[in-house]
């Protein structure tokens, strides 16, 4: 299945969620939820648009213009207006249903009933004729049900849909693969049962020594004054034949029973190997890459920027990381809202973007990645940025601002999430409704997660979604502490180790540890205790050898001190529980062997916990200490941009790099380098880059860095063929801090230079 066709299948389930939610909202008794209509219909027309389908996003469009006229009281909820609703409903429902067998037409009814009913005046008076009773101009054969919809009549509140139920659609290898491994946990199933029959026998065989044991004990033993001596003697002769047989039947019973555990331990193992499988095949189900439901979203802003005459270049990042299908589905129209805002309010002319240096077209970026338990998810622009003015006189005309109260850049960029709240002069196919950035916040929140707008410099806006990263395999530490079992991401944990109680000292209050750095240089960092900061205490014996953790966050690095340290597992991540537990510490759920759910905690909600406060305290070394006592600051993984248009080289110096511990990305010449920096994708430290190139040579590159007051004390190292004096002098002229040759490289000379500048 392409890339196509999965966008339809998904558009098929989600068009139907809202279809049924809509009718079930007019036909339920008492007032309609005028906001969740709404927004149905708004998020319909942009799921439309994202798979092509603009006679639904035309319909669409004018739902969601006519559900605003009601909820506003510009008009009532008549029969005409429930008319003309369903009847739209019911074409959109005809049209998708005709488009999965290969052509449909949307009739043009619906949207003339919509239009008299947004301005009757201007609508041609109907000619009278009886109510329509033949099919419906839909391009599917009338006996499929795919017609059925269609031929429907206008739905009433009696009629309306029940609610949809969940459906997931799969492809068939998946389902194939998920039979075959089903098969094969049914192929090791009777291993179990002729285990089960042997230890049967051995029962059996077991209770009739037994039995035989007990008669022997309770044989008499003849005395000389009742018997001859030749009778004494025939009774013991007996007696030695029954303890014989009986020794002879237990050497037996144990030669069975050691064939039985080493049977039962094959059968196991079989069925532990199958039941995995069919656990991993099931897993598979729910988890597809990101490029599954957003693969389709780049071209329709690309699709939104046409229609509005507009010039935008559009990049994705991080599409192919596999999260849960259920998830992405969630967020597939916050994404395209936010994707959508970004078009609408980013977008500036293209004079005003030459005179500051930008490219001609606005530059949109959607980024996915996971960032140690948390899906982040990033939409970028190189616009105009944020209006604060316009933001801020928004917020008091709607009383969001109390008069005279004076509002900081970060509280005027947390309005636009406001339902409703909008900056725009006027409603277009856009923007101007207030809905996108509400829907971003209101499906953040009910995934447990939050979101953020903010200003990116030197131009532009971010929004940035974090949320738990839900069912997604990855590798986590089980620790105990409190008698409980928790997990913690692995890539979180530096070092695992054990400290002496008396190897714990004190600084300001708090116990630290000194340890061995990565660079062998002794640091100290601040201890602790698990069950402290979770509020259960510890059951570890005073005087005990203490299990640590060397725990690295975003935000700094401390030594967790549990009871435990049990292994390091790949399992799914699930989502947290709904109830009683905090978002801000608990990011997921594993499960451990078929039934024991372990927490899976958050490193920086528990360094947060441990003393830092905000979210970027002590980011600068020089104020490690004006928290009074939070955890030491880590250092942020220094990224070096190589710039060459050899991959070779790119591959050995990247390697070489990213083997001395550095976060490596390439370009291919330094126009794209040029447009990466200035694009401000992610932050970059030091370029190391080649001179000779198509486009934009090292030289070129290095003088249009350093003619930009934000790339003017970037380190910048040249490493290149071309060593003649005259080469090396005009690169330090024109700002290189180094310039090494490749006929003499030496990795050690690129890793000293590097670290002196860095």
């Amino acid at each position: 299945m392409d890339i196509r066709q999965q966008l339809l299948a998904a558009f098929e389930i989600e068009h139907r969620e809202h279809l049924d939610a809509i009718r079930a909202a007019l036909a339920a008794e008492g007032p309609v939820d005028w906001h969740d209509v709404f927004r149905r219909a708004h998020s319909l027309k942009g799921a439309a648009r994202a798979v092509d389908l603009p006679p639904v996003e035309a319909v669409s469009h004018q739902l969601e213009t006519l559900f605003e006229r009601i909820s506003t009281g510009q008009r009532p909820l008549d029969r005409e207006a429930r008319a003309a609703t369903h009847l739209a409903l019911d074409r959109i429902e005809a049209f998708v249903a005709a488009s999965a067998a290969g052509g449909a037409v949307m009739p043009e009814d619906a949207l003339a009933a919509l239009a008299a009913c947004l301005d009757p005046d201007a609508a041609a008076p109907a000619p009278a004729e009886p109510a329509p009773t033949a099919a419906p101009t839909v391009a599917a054969p009338a006996t499929t049900p795919a017609a059925a919809p269609a031929a429907a009549p206008v739905a009433t509140p009696e009629s309306a849909a029940e609610p949809a139920q969940a459906v997931l659609r799969v492809p068939a290898s998946a389902v194939e693969s998920l039979s075959r491994a089903s098969h094969g946990l049914w192929a090791a199933l009777p291993g179990q049962t002729a285990t089960a029959e042997r230890i049967a026998r051995l029962s059996a065989h077991a209770g009739e020594l037994r039995r035989r044991s007990e008669a022997a004990r309770r044989a008499p033993v003849a005395g000389p004054a009742y018997g001859a001596a030749t009778e004494t003697e025939s009774e013991t002769a007996a007696l030695r034949r029954t303890l014989a047989e009986i020794e002879t039947g237990l050497a037996a019973l144990a030669r069975e029973a050691s064939d039985l555990a080493q049977g039962h331990k094959a059968a196991v193992l079989s069925v532990e190997t199958a039941a995995r499988r069919l656990r991993e095949e099931t897993e598979r189900l729910a988890l597809v890459p990101a490029e599954t439901v957003f693969g389709g979203l780049a071209r329709a802003v690309r699709d939104m920027a046409r229609t509005d005459g507009r010039e935008v270049e559009v990049t994705t990042r991080g599409l192919d990381l596999p999260v849960d299908r259920a998830m992405l589905q969630a967020l597939k129209d916050p994404v395209l809202h936010a994707l959508r805002n970004a078009l609408s309010h980013g977008a500036d002319s293209p004079e005003s973007r030459q005179r500051q240096g930008k490219p001609a077209a606005l530059t949109i970026g959607l980024t996915v990645e996971a960032q140690g338990g948390r899906l982040v998810l990033g939409i970028h622009d190189d616009g105009r940025g944020p209006d604060l003015a316009a933001i801020e006189a928004t917020g008091r005309a709607r009383g969001l601002i109390a008069p005279g109260e004076s509002l900081d850049a970060d509280a005027l960029l947390a309005l636009p999430f406001e339902p409703g709240f909008s900056t725009a002069g006027a409603v277009d196919a856009l923007s101007g409704r207030g809905m996108g950035l509400s829907v971003v916040a209101e499906v953040a929140r009910s995934l447990h997660g939050q979101v953020q707008l903010a200003r990116r410099h030197p131009h532009g806006t971010s929004l940035i979604l974090t949320l738990p990263l839900s069912a997604a395999r990855r590798p986590v530490l089980i620790v105990a502490a409190g008698g409980t079992r928790y997990a913690l991401p692995s890539g979180a944990a530096e070092a695992l180790s054990r400290l002496e109680p008396g190897a714990l000292s004190t600084v300001g209050g708090r116990p630290v540890a000194q340890v061995a750095g990565e660079d062998g240089e002794t640091v100290t960092l601040p201890v602790a205790e698990l069950g402290d900061l979770l509020g259960i205490g510890s059951g570890r014996p005073d005087g005990a050898t203490i299990p640590v953790v060397r725990l690295r966050g975003t935000r700094g690095r401390c030594l967790l001190a549990v009871e435990r340290l049990e292994e390091v597992r790949t399992l799914l991540v699930l989502p947290a529980p709904p109830i009683g537990s905090d978002p801000a510490l608990i990011t997921g759920t594993v499960i451990l062997g078929t039934d024991t759910p372990v927490l899976v905690l958050d490193p920086d909600g528990l360094i947060d916990r441990l003393g830092r406060a905000g979210p970027r305290a002590l980011r600068s070394p020089s104020k490690a200490g004006e928290d009074g006592g939070g955890t030491i600051p880590e250092k942020r993984r220094s990224t070096i941009l190589v710039v060459d248009d050899s991959i070779t080289t790119r591959t050995l110096e990247k390697s070489i790099l990213e083997a001395a511990g550095y976060r490596v990305i390439v370009c291919v010449d330094g126009q794209e380098a040029l447009g990466r920096l200035r694009a401000r994708i992610e932050p970059v430290d030091l370029v190391v880059a080649d001179v000779e190139m198509p486009r934009l040579t090292g030289f070129g590159l290095v003088e249009a860095l350093r003619a930009e007051e934000d790339f003017a004390r970037l380190p910048i190292v040249l490493m290149t063929s071309r060593g003649d004096e005259e080469d090396v002098a005009k690169g330090l002229e024109l700002g290189a801090d180094a310039y090494l040759t490749k006929q003499k490289f030496d990795q050690r000379e690129l890793l000293d230079t590097i670290g002196q500048l860095l």
